[in-house]
Order: C-alpha cells, then sequence, then structure tokens
C-alpha cells in the first residue's frame, strides 16, 4: 500500500472521528469555550511548526486583515456554531450538515473567482445540496424539536462562513505559507470564542474537567487539528487534488457510524436522504473537477 494511499485514508478516519469526540467533550465542557482551548493549543502548536521551519510570518497590512478576517470566519464564527449546534445535534448529522461547505463555496466563488463562474453542473450541485439541507431541517423541526432544528441551523450557517473564507483564502491567500495562514487563523478565532466563552459560560478553571473531557480537547487540537492540517499539506502535494475531496464524501459516513456504534444515535430516512443530496451536490463539482484536472494534466505534458 503507498504512502499517499495510507494518509488518505487515516485522514478519513481523523475527520470521521473528530464529531464523536466533540460530542464526547460536551457532555462535560460548554461549547464556546471548547473550542476556543482547542484552538488555543492547535495554534501553539503550529506556530511551534513555524517557527522550527524559519517561515516567516506576513508583513504587508492586508495579509495580516486578510489572516484576522478569514480566521473569526472560519474559526471563531463556524466552531463556534458548530460547537453550539452539535450540543443539540446528532455528531452524525452535524457531520452531515458540515460537507455543504464546498456546495456554499461554489456559490460565493461565482462571485470573487472569475475562472470559477456557476455552470449547469454546478448549479445542480447546489440545488441538491439545499434539498438535501432543507429536508433534513424538516426532520429536526418535526422529529426533534425547536431545539434540534436551531442547532441544524447554526451549523449551516457556519458552514457558509468558512466556505466564505475560504473561497477569499483562495482568491487573496495565494502567496502565504499554509502553516502560518492555519496558526494565524486559529489565533485570531480563539480569542473572541475565549471572550464570549468566559463572559456566557464562566472561568474554564469552574468546568467541569474529568477525563474523557481531557482525552477530547486534546484528541481534537492534537489530532483533528494539527496532526491533519499537517497530514493534508503533505497529501496534497503527492495525491491529485480530486482524489484529497472525496474525503469529503467518505467522512461523513464514518462519523454516523462511530455515532451510532458509540453514541446509539438515531439515523431516519430523511437524514439518510438529505446526506445522500448534499454528498451528490459535491460529487457532481468533484466530477467536474475531475475532467478539469486531467485536461490540464494533459495540456501541461501536451
Amino acid at each position: 500500500m503507498n504512502a499517499p494511499l495510507v494518509v488518505w485514508l487515516v485522514l478519513c478516519l481523523i475527520w470521521g472521528s473528530t464529531w464523536l469526540f466533540i460530542k464526547l467533550g460536551l457532555e462535560d465542557l460548554p461549547p464556546i469555550s471548547f473550542a476556543g482551548i482547542r484552538f488555543v493549543i492547535a495554534a501553539a502548536i503550529l506556530s511551534a511548526v513555524v517557527f522550527i521551519r524559519r517561515v516567516q510570518w506576513p508583513r504587508a497590512r492586508r495579509d495580516w486583515l486578510l489572516i484576522i478576517i478569514t480566521g473569526v470566519l472560519a474559526f471563531a464564527l463556524n466552531y463556534g456554531l458548530l460547537f453550539w449546534g452539535e450540543e443539540r445535534t446528532s455528531s452524525g448529522l452535524a457531520a452531515i450538515l458540515q460537507t455543504i461547505i464546498p456546495v456554499f463555496g461554489l456559490v460565493i466563488a461565482h462571485y470573487y473567482l472569475p475562472a470559477e463562474q456557476i455552470t449547469w453542473t454546478k448549479l445542480g450541485g447546489v440545488l441538491l445540496g439545499i434539498a438535501g439541507v432543507a429536508l433534513i431541517f424538516s426532520d429536526q423541526l418535526h422529529g426533534e424539536g425547536a431545539a434540534a432544528l436551531a442547532g441544524s441551523a447554526a451549523i449551516v450557517v457556519g458552514a457558509f462562513c468558512v466556505a466564505y473564507s475560504n473561497v477569499l483564502v483562495k482568491a487573496r491567500g495565494g502567496a502565504l505559507d499554509p502553516a502560518v495562514l492555519a496558526a494565524g487563523q486559529m489565533a485570531c478565532g480563539f480569542v473572541p470564542l475565549l471572550i464570549v466563552g468566559y463572559w456566557r459560560e464562566g472561568s474554564p478553571l469552574k468546568f467541569h474537567w474529568t477525563p474523557l473531557a481531557v482525552v477530547s480537547l486534546f484528541y481534537l487540537a492534537l489530532v483533528g487539528s494539527c496532526a491533519a492540517f499537517l497530514l493534508f499539506y503533505w497529501l496534497v502535494r503527492h495525491m491529485d487534488v480530486t482524489k484529497t475531496m472525496l474525503i469529503s464524501l467518505v467522512t461523513p459516513i464514518i462519523a454516523i457510524s462511530l455515532g451510532m456504534v458509540w453514541l446509539h444515535e438515531r439515523l431516519t430516512w430523511r437524514i439518510v436522504i438529505g446526506g445522500a443530496g448534499i454528498m451528490a451536490g459535491i460529487a457532481l463539482n468533484v466530477y467536474r473537477r475531475a475532467r478539469a484536472s486531467s485536461e490540464e494534466v494533459i495540456a501541461e505534458h501536451g
């Protein structure tokens, strides 16, 4: 088995399991502070990686403005809403709803990236994704109640925020080193999370720090953030980008399976069909990019 395939499988397992550890940690820790502390640890480690590699931090004001804006979008808003939302929904459902990110990205990219205009294929993917989310929302409203619906909505809003952040980075942050970008974004994201968390949830010193809570926190920070980030950026240098995109189709299946086995989470037909609609929308985009990428490779080697 070759190394890129092993890393691909490991990333699927890591990103498929983070949803379970978020849910386990939420049994004892409040959501906003939990998310904030996770990224304090992750940002410190990635900053050390930047220091060891002797990578220069950006000096231009516009680069730092981009890091701040995308850090607030991708880490403060997205993860704050995600942790808050998963407290009210199942871990598998949270994973399914977050897969809407690429669908939002298709629409946002139309306005920021001239080379990525909306096509009929993209529009089909967007409509499938929206239909899937709508079906899941109907399931939460009629089956689980207003709290579950609010949690689902929060996760989808967070997904929109991170999609917006991704497009901004692609449009304006191509020159930034990935480790510098991630460490800076996490640092800019954990500050508002800790402020809001302290205001709404109290001092972290008074939290119920059970062994399970500590294990969940460090798994998410060390494995789910730092290790996964470093593995992913190694993978994109050694595997076709379209194959790395398939990770987003595999991780929800792993998350759902773990949630059902460890947490005895319920899976309804509306969630199954809605999730299939969202992932079908992503698959349409993956297929389109696969065709485009193969054409680019042929052209480059003409």
